[in-house]
């Protein structure tokens, strides 16, 4: 009898299913050194326990996407070990800040199943829960993943689509952080004058930079996050596959954009909620990203007048500069579009 873990295979799933990830996590600031070098990230809130302790935090908390990808890394041994693709996020909630020294874990359950038209993968459906060493909830969400079947010849289960919102209502975001002191926060500190204040709804950002992504990097990336897809990392199996090389991990690109978008939203130093998400298309190592982003909704945080939402589109892109903000149409996606993301993002008033 094998004593090694071949992972989910589509027929494994079924609604109801509740999974319970192994290893937990423990984040440290070398963590948090190893992520900086990673991406380029220069939110003062997270670089400085100084600035952040100013406004009210007990000290620099971990970047929202290190804790998002920590918690999701747990989930790939069981969820996604035999995945074809990560397709999508929706209704994912940041719900309390996390700090050098907090451990966190994950449990999933299943909430959708529906085998593809070929016959040989299925989409599956789950809600992936991350709690700290004290059973907080610090990170809630909903992702869809496409996975092989082990047997094409094998019978479909019924589908069973869950019904997603298409945004996280903005008053569930108030106590995602504590009330900082707006006067506290120096605009010189965190490189912008633009507050909450400052942008209008469809107001398009060109976020200006770009990034080439080397293999070694997606590859220590995806390694810190303890995620053993095998896409990600077995050039000997994906040379056969539908790529013939290996593929990065979807969070790379969400948190290089992320890192891109501080020429433009530096004042937006929290992620509060993801509303949805799509991977529209593969990135390889060599690829350069670039991203934009545009303003979809301004909205009050509940009775807070210290902070607001912005509700924002990240596109990234892949060896296509901004300026002309390629992003979906109605014959679909522009090639080169990686990435869409709509998120909630957290900025002083």
């Amino acid at each position: 009898m094998s004593k090694t873990n071949p992972g989910n295979f589509f027929e494994d799933f079924y609604v109801g299913q509740i999974l319970s990830h192994a290893t937990p996590r423990t984040l440290t600031e070398g963590d948090v050194s190893l992520y900086t070098a990673l991406y380029p990230m220069r939110f003062a809130v997270q670089s400085a326990d100084s600035f952040a302790m100013d406004i009210g935090f007990e000290a620099a908390p971990i970047d929202d996407l290190l804790v998002f990808h920590m918690v999701f890394g747990k989930t790939v041994p069981d969820i996604s070990l035999n995945a074809v693709a990560n397709l999508g996020y929706a209704d994912c909630k940041f719900v309390r800040p996390v700090y050098p020294g907090d451990t966190v874990s994950t449990k999933s359950k299943v909430i959708g199943i529906k085998e593809n038209s070929n016959g040989k993968t299925g989409v599956v459906y789950v809600r992936s829960t991350g709690r700290n060493q004290t059973g907080e909830i610090v990170l809630d969400y909903v992702r869809w993943v496409m996975v092989r079947k082990k047997d094409s010849s094998s019978p479909a289960p019924e589908a069973d689509v869950p019904e997603l919102p298409n945004r996280v209502d903005p008053c569930h975001l108030a106590g995602t952080i504590p009330i900082i002191e707006p006067e506290a926060y120096s605009n010189d500190l965190a490189g912008s004058p633009y507050r909450w204040d400052d942008y209008e709804v469809g107001e398009k950002i060109d976020h200006v930079d770009g990034m080439t992504v080397e293999e070694a990097e997606h590859q220590m990336a995806t390694r810190l996050y303890q995620n053993t897809a095998k896409v990600h990392f077995n050039k000997h199996t994906e040379q056969e596959g539908r790529f013939g090389k290996r593929l990065m991990y979807g969070g790379h690109v969400i948190s290089m954009a992320r890192a891109l978008s501080f020429n433009g939203l530096a004042n937006g130093f929290h992620i509060a909620a993801i509303n949805g998400g799509r991977h529209v298309s593969p990135c390889f190592a060599g690829d350069t990203i670039y991203a934009w982003s545009e303003i979809l909704e301004k909205a009050d945080i509940g009775e807070r007048t210290d902070v607001g939402a912005l509700r924002v589109k990240t596109i990234a892109v892949k060896n296509q500069s901004c300026a002309d903000f390629p992003g979906k149409t109605e014959d679909g996606y522009h090639e080169s579009v990686m990435l869409d993301l709509d998120y909630w993002l957290v900025m002083p008033r």
